[in-house]
């Protein structure tokens, strides 16, 4: 599905374009999302991973996600410049309502208000698939992403110490959360 979530003609930031666009990513966003990702897997600690993705391995993860939460792209003038997503917090049953979601945006980007934008759609589209609860780690320090969160009302949940080894430095992930979704109790299946 890439149907148009939302067009911005609004000031946010940076982010002044009316053709900057948040859709809906499809595996054809394989190659431009981990173009988007490679710079944070090679130098810096914002990811855990240690290779870089594939465009295949990419299109992949994009394919799976639509299917069972989101990825969202932020486009501007028709050139991907940014993507967010959901994901499964734990495997076990009993987490099944909260997801992990996580925003990447092109070098220059950050603190433009595309980060935003990004989770504006995405977390609206979380709730309606019916998850209850966003979290989101991030590796410390990162003010950038820190204040994204807390902008969009996310609140601390704790602090993982010393967890994650890369570059050569132990580091922190911090993890805060937000409710997205309020309902009966038991709660739905999420769709």
């Amino acid at each position: 599905m890439e149907a148009t979530i939302g067009a911005v003609d609004a000031t946010i930031g940076d982010m002044t374009s009316a053709s900057t666009v948040v859709r809906g990513a499809s595996g054809r966003d394989g190659a431009a999302c981990a173009a988007i990702y490679a710079p944070y897997v090679i130098s810096t600690a914002i990811t855990f991973e240690i290779d870089p993705p594939s465009a295949a391995e990419m299109s992949a993860r994009i394919t799976a996600a639509v299917q069972s939460h989101a990825w969202l792209v932020l486009e501007d003038a028709g050139r991907v410049v940014g993507y967010a997503y959901g994901s499964p917090f734990k495997a076990r049953a009993a987490y099944r309502w909260a997801c992990e979601v996580s925003v990447y945006l092109e070098p220059g980007r950050r603190r433009t208000g595309a980060g935003r934008m990004l989770y504006e759609a995405l977390l609206p589209r979380l709730a309606e698939r019916g998850y209850r609860t966003a979290v989101a780690g991030m590796t410390l320090p990162n003010e950038a992403s820190v204040g994204l969160h807390t902008a969009m009302g996310f609140e601390p949940a704790g602090t993982y110490r010393r967890i994650g080894w890369k570059l050569d430095a132990w580091h922190d992930v911090a993890w805060m959360q937000r409710t997205i979704l309020d309902g009966p109790n038991p709660p739905s299946e999420p769709v």
